[in-house]
């Protein structure tokens, strides 16, 4: 994983939340919020997985500095 892919994860959890927000103020049904919900989810565990693999290289660069 790359930084560039860490950003791009980090990008699509913030816009799957936000479109669940604007579908929710919207009035959409809870079958489509729970759906909408879900995929946000999955979005942040994509991102915490990135992170987890950024991370430890991060750090370990740090450290040689």
């Amino acid at each position: 994983m790359t930084a560039v892919e860490l950003e791009y994860a980090e990008k699509r959890m913030r816009q799957k939340w936000h479109d669940l927000v604007m579908e929710e103020q919207r009035g959409a049904s809870m079958q489509l919020l729970e759906r909408m919900f879900n995929a946000y989810m999955l979005a942040v565990e994509e991102y915490n997985r990135c992170l987890e693999h950024v991370q430890p290289q991060h750090h370990s660069t740090k450290k040689a500095s």
